[in-house]
């Protein structure tokens, strides 16, 4: 995650590439309920740094901008009535009723496809940043960029070009807290063993 930037912008014919990415992104049943509002008018986005607390040139704490020094912002949005509409059709229903949903696939869609959007930025020599927009913060985003109210505002991706940014990388979590290892995360064939152990080694790795 990068957290500020070069005051370069990048080339629409770039932007548009990333953004073209979210076109593929897995969508429960194709109901292709992700929505993008690109930004990359100073001044919207400057408005955006201002909703979210960041002002004036320089961060209160000293830390570098990192909002307004961003060429790009985009809102990862998600539509969750595409997939009650898609689940509703003949071919998706279950005993004549649409799903029991397991999990809101919505934000799982809306995550894949801010994740194509930092890959995209990387393929493209850029650096990417993201952020959650919560509360009070969210609803002045929904208001001032028009966002229905049928669409749900997840997340905030940044992107350009990075500029070093050690305020940044000083506090947050990925300085502050260990990664995982691997024995944390993946597990081989099941969670437990027969005999109630733990796998979390791989069993061809001798």
């Amino acid at each position: 995650m990068v957290r500020h930037y070069r005051s370069e912008p990048v080339p629409r014919e770039v932007v548009e590439r990333i953004v073209s990415t979210v076109r593929r992104a897995p969508s429960a049943g194709y109901s292709q309920g992700q929505r993008l509002v690109v930004i990359t008018e100073k001044e919207r986005r400057a408005e955006i740094a201002r909703i979210m607390g960041e002002t004036g040139w320089t961060a209160p704490d000293g830390r570098e901008l990192w909002l307004e020094s961003a060429p790009v912002h985009i809102l990862v949005c998600t539509r969750e009535d595409d997939y009650h509409e898609r689940y509703r059709q003949p071919d998706k229903l279950d005993d004549g009723e649409e799903i029991d949903w397991p999990v809101p696939f919505w934000f799982v869609d809306a995550g894949a496809a801010l994740m194509l959007l930092l890959l995209g930025a990387i393929d493209e020599g850029l650096a990417a940043g993201l952020s959650g927009i919560e509360g009070a913060a969210a609803e002045k985003v929904r208001m001032a960029f028009g966002i229905p109210d049928d669409v749900t505002l997840v997340a905030l991706v940044t992107i350009g070009y990075p500029a070093p940014d050690p305020g940044w990388s000083a506090v947050t979590s990925r300085r502050t807290q260990p990664r995982r290892p691997p024995a944390d995360i993946v597990r081989w064939e099941r969670w437990y063993a027969a005999d109630g152990s733990d796998l979390t080694v791989d069993p061809s790795a001798d």
